[in-house]
């Protein structure tokens, strides 16, 4: 993007609270957005960036030019010091891929969907952070009733995350998930506060 940089939200939340939901409403406004999980799934692709540095770390984890997700995962489980080793290898490649998209971003409020934006300290470098958020009940209602998932499995991911509390507490504005049409207008109402000018930029840039 030439001139003047857009306003930077930062978007999070746990499992099941409706993040990817809430980002789709902020691209129907207008606004480019940036998912972290893509990039990921980018760079692990055929031609993808970290193939080759995987490969060589991992090699029973790429297969046909791409990464094996489940074969990592086995890795990353059994290996005590994969993540550490995973994410020196996998976090630049992904600071690329975003600064690469604030530099091409063409709209005046960009949206970085980052799921471990407060764990990462990414939070830092946005100018509002955005925490969606549901009572308890109702996201372990929607994990489940996707089926692709048991209780036990869905504890272990909630077990890994930081708990939705605290993310509410370091969270600039909190969008409550319960309905579409509640969510929605909560979007619609940030943005425009955000164009009118009532929310300060914050970050430090990139």
């Amino acid at each position: 993007m030439t001139g003047k940089r857009p306003f930077i939200i930062g978007l999070t939340g746990s499992i099941g609270m409706g993040k990817s939901t809430t980002a789709g409403m902020f691209r129907d406004l207008g606004v480019d957005v940036w998912d972290a999980d893509e990039a990921v799934e980018r760079l692990y692709s055929k031609g993808g960036k970290a193939v080759d540095a995987i490969a060589a770390m991992v090699p029973e984890a790429v297969r046909n030019g791409a990464v094996d997700r489940e074969k990592l995962r086995k890795w990353f489980v059994a290996e005590p010091s994969a993540p550490k080793r995973l994410e020196a290898l996998v976090h630049p490649l992904v600071a690329q891929d975003r600064a690469r998209f604030l530099e091409q971003a063409s709209s005046d409020i960009v949206v970085l969907d980052i799921p471990l934006l407060f764990e990462t300290g990414t939070d830092k470098m946005v100018d509002l952070a955005v925490v969606v958020s549901v009572p308890e009940d109702v996201q372990r209602r929607r994990v489940l009733a996707r089926g692709d998932m048991t209780e036990e499995q869905f504890e272990k991911i909630r077990a890994r995350q930081m708990p939705d509390a605290q993310k509410r507490r370091r969270a600039d504005v909190v969008i409550t998930t319960n309905t579409l049409d509640e969510t929605r207008e909560a979007v619609r109402d940030l943005v425009r506060s955000i164009r009118k000018g009532d929310h300060a930029r914050t970050s430090a840039g990139y």
